[in-house]
């Protein structure tokens, strides 16, 4: 039997393995479409209705005005009246709201002098990111309504005029943001769980040994186990592309041969990965373990929930042994930008380079066991 034909039959082996395991099944179609799905609501940076609770204690007609814009803002959802500062306390203390909004007696008057009105918000330190968001929001209403002052348009006949335009993504939409990314990092999980079960499962089913005294060759077993797994990444990689253009509505402005091309090499790099976890793991529970491990630090290190620049200098030069940080960049860019063949390629040699060192790990370990 010549290495061509051994290494087809191990393929499809492993094929026939995965897809007759229940559990295998689940993992590679349930999940994954569910996460990007679910994934794809839920992992948003936007704040929508947050509950504040307001404190007006001006009569005039602009403290009333701006209430009126503050309950018609879209971002805010309830808002709570109150004249009493221990019942503002109490909602902040208790989390029933993100921020406190105070109107002073003498801001209708103060407006109408032409004094500067101060308006004072108070926000939950505890939930900073959410808070600060929120405070953007506040402050941009407050200063709506400050424009529409006799002060403030005399003021605005003077300022300048800046008029902000959002590239790639006009409207600002999160999903356009979140989506492609979620593409990248549940590729990642299928892949390191698919390939982390393979070895483990022939020690968990007493079939590791016939493997070992099989025809089969190293490199071939090691082919025969990275090969699958590449194939199924590839397919949920198609699944996903096909959900976020036609689902989502997300626009690829790409090359598809540039995203098949680099996602093989990425695909690649996590296979190493997995293979190395499942060379040292006995038990399928063990490599499943060993890949969730590892799947949460790539994530954390990528990019994908803050940027890199945002973390400790100490930690920064760790990200570049990310797979997940290169493409993620790749197919962000492909998606929303037509990202230029040459930052592609300079994506895809560190990626290429990990593939290598993990593969060979992998290799290593595993002639390491069949001693």
């Amino acid at each position: 039997m010549g290495g061509g034909t051994r290494l087809r039959a191990l393929i499809v082996k492993e094929f026939l393995a995965i897809l007759r395991d229940p559990k295998g099944r689940m993992i590679l179609i349930v999940p994954p479409l569910l996460q990007l799905f679910v994934f794809s609501y839920a992992t948003t940076l936007e704040v929508k209705n947050a509950d504040i609770i307001l404190v007006n204690r001006d009569s005039g007609g602009w403290g009333q005005e701006l209430a009126q814009r503050l309950d018609g803002t879209p971002t805010i959802g309830r808002i709570l009246a109150t004249r009493d500062p221990a019942e503002v306390r109490a909602a902040i203390d208790g989390q029933r709201v993100l921020a406190a909004v105070e109107i002073g007696p003498a801001f209708s008057r103060d407006i109408e002098a032409g004094r500067p009105a101060a308006v004072q918000i108070l926000l939950d330190g505890r939930r900073s990111n959410a808070a600060q968001i929120v405070a953007g929001y506040l402050n941009q209403i407050v200063a709506d309504l400050a424009a529409e002052t006799p002060r403030g348009q005399r003021t605005e006949a003077k300022a300048p005029t800046v008029i902000a335009r959002s590239w790639f993504n006009p409207n600002l939409l999160s999903q356009w943001a979140m989506v492609p990314g979620l593409v990248a990092i549940i590729a990642l999980l299928t892949g390191l769980v698919v390939t982390a079960l393979s070895i483990a499962r022939e020690r968990e089913f007493g079939t590791f040994d016939q493997l070992m005294v099989s025809p089969l060759r190293t490199h071939e077993i090691l082919a025969g186990k990275m090969i699958p797994p590449i194939l199924i990444g590839l397919a949920h990689i198609t699944a996903f592309l096909v959900v976020s253009i036609f689902v989502f509505e997300i626009p690829f402005r790409g090359s598809l041969f540039v995203l098949y091309g680099s996602s093989v090499v990425y695909l690649a790099a996590v296979v190493g990965l997995g293979l190395f976890i499942s060379a040292l793991s006995m038990t399928q529970q063990q490599a499943i373990l060993g890949a969730f491990m590892l799947m949460v630090p790539m994530v954390l290190l990528s990019g994908f929930a803050s940027p890199i620049d945002n973390m400790p200098e100490w930690l920064q030069p760790l990200t570049r042994l990310d797979p997940l940080r290169y493409y993620l960049v790749i197919v962000k860019g492909l998606f929303l930008k037509d990202l230029a063949l040459t930052e592609v390629i300079a994506n895809v040699v560190p990626l290429a380079a990990i593939a290598v060192v993990t593969l060979s790990a992998a290799a290593w370990l595993f002639r390491r066991r069949m001693e």
